[in-house]
């Protein structure tokens, strides 16, 4: 029975005749907070592990970003010429292969990440992304080895995804345990400052190959490039990574280092227990989050990585002036997501995600209408109205998603929540919106997604917790300063008395 549940029931006449009783109760729910309970963050710290977490995640989108932009060309390289549309459905197909495994990786990585630390298992992940994604811009084409040109180009898109199914959890969790709690909404908003920035940096060296190559030299060597750039980035990364402490919230949890340190000889055993107390103990929240991330994940995918090739393919609107425009909204969306997070720390997490469902509920189909007028500025127009729905999104979603679970299955539950509907629903959607447009004939198709997709997210914010300057559940209260510290020791030990 809840802790609520129980105290409704307590019969007033009890407490009179039992006192030290029930005193000692409430002690042991609410034991006396001390100064040594409370994480006094060191802001040095704090940033430089925010710039790895967020590295890392733009590293993530950097690889997708490519892959998305250059689906055209990708889907001539490694699939028998013929058909267009069936060369891109192959291309698309392969790019959804990928999240097909992120479950796999999440359900692997994130219960080794509750039980190793989040350093060791985010610098492993770190790793399998370069390898995967340098790789594939050495595979010879099927022109010339055949049907292994597709075979090996699935195989290393197969390692992209199991590596970054323990990606995005294991980055958000590493920054909300090294946030102050008061600034939680503002440090998490750099985790999706380096998605844009991996979109950013896959369309901005998209466009200038473009402009450079002739078509026949992005066909035969130029599209390798931005694949072959990721082991460097891979490697800076990673470096970041090993340089950093464990976060304050893990080392806290009881038994965390031995926990540290006895994982390898029981990881065998334990994954398959930790994964069994996620889904049993803790299914409510993970259903919560599995709305979330489906909403917010396929408006993310729609307006970031299938666009350009709904403007070129169904509108012929020339590729390159199609990410040029969109280049143009996600800089000004990296101008403003910090300040989303600001925001979101002074007005809550509720607030600010239902703006951008909201936004995309009511906007989706304007700007649509708008987008396939094909002037320049309405494209920019429509593409901006929803933009800014994204970015409020973006902005909020990697501060209210860690704090959804407690800190000893955090990371294992938010690794399987959001790749699993991420797998669904994310990684799908050029497919899916493609097949529907060839089925439905109308290239409306993508709004009239993006409108369902927002539904889900407004129910979803509905059913939230408010979480924005709490602790986060399972971890003891983490400020800024000795005198914030003081101060709320203070305030917490005026307990009320029966």
């Amino acid at each position: 029975m809840a802790a609520t549940d129980h105290d409704e029931s307590v019969d007033p006449a009890a407490v009179s005749r039992h006192r030290v009783l029930f005193r000692a109760i409430e002690r042991r729910r609410n034991p006396k907070l001390r100064r040594s309970d409370i994480t006094v963050t060191d802001e040095a710290a704090v940033k430089r592990a925010t710039k790895a977490a967020a590295l890392g995640n733009a590293m993530e989108w950097y690889d997708f970003g490519i892959y998305s932009y250059l689906a055209s060309t990708i889907g001539k390289v490694f699939f028998p010429s013929g058909n267009d549309t069936a060369q891109l459905l192959g291309s698309f197909a392969t790019f959804a292969v990928a999240f097909l495994v992120r479950p796999v990786g999440g359900m692997v990585f994130g219960p080794l990440g509750d039980r190793m630390g989040r350093k060791r298992i985010l610098s492993i992940t770190m790793i399998m992304m370069a390898v995967g994604t340098f790789a594939i811009g050495l595979i010879p084409s099927h022109a010339t080895i055949g049907l292994w040109a597709p075979a090996l180009l699935i195989f290393f898109r197969l390692v992209q995804g199991f590596s970054t199914g323990g990606e995005y959890g294991g980055a958000s969790t590493f920054i909300a345990e090294y946030a102050p709690d008061k600034r939680r909404g503002f440090f998490g908003s750099f985790l999706e400052f380096g998605t844009l920035a991996g979109y950013v940096g896959a369309s901005g060296l998209v466009v200038i190959l473009t402009g450079l190559l002739s078509a026949d030299q992005m066909l035969h060597w130029g599209w390798r490039i931005p694949f072959l750039v990721a082991a460097p980035l891979g490697f800076i990364g990673l470096y970041l990574r090993l340089k950093l402490d464990e976060t304050p919230a893990f080392q806290k949890l009881e038994g965390g280092q031995a926990t540290a340190g006895e994982a390898a000889g029981a990881v065998e055993t334990s994954a398959t227990a930790d994964l069994a107390k996620i889904f049993t103990r803790h299914w409510r929240p993970l259903l919560l989050c599995l709305a979330l991330v489906a909403a917010y994940n396929i408006t993310d995918y729609m307006l970031l990585s299938y666009m350009p090739t709904y403007l070129s393919d169904e509108l012929d609107y020339g590729t390159n002036r199609g990410l040029l425009i969109l280049l143009l909204v996600m800089v000004l969306q990296m101008c403003v997501i910090n300040q989303v997070g600001r925001l979101s720390d002074r007005f809550g997490r509720k607030p600010l995600l239902m703006a951008g469902m909201l936004g995309f509920l009511f906007l989706s189909v304007p700007s649509f209408l708008l987008i396939r007028q094909g002037d320049v500025v309405l494209i920019t127009l429509g593409l901006l109205l929803m933009g800014l729905s994204l970015v409020a999104m973006l902005g909020t979603m990697s501060a209210a998603l860690p704090a959804i679970f407690p800190t000893q299955v955090r990371y294992g539950s938010l690794s399987v929540a959001y790749n699993v509907s991420t797998s669904l629903f994310g990684g799908t959607t050029p497919l899916v919106i493609t097949a529907l447009i060839s089925t439905f004939g109308t290239n409306l198709m993508p709004a009239y997604y993006a409108t369902a997709a927002a539904v889900i997210g407004v129910i979803a914010v509905l059913c939230m917790r408010e979480t924005a300057n709490e602790p986060l559940a399972g971890s003891p209260p983490s400020v800024e300063t000795e005198e914030e510290a003081a101060e709320l020791v203070q305030a917490r030990s005026r307990m009320p008395r029966f």
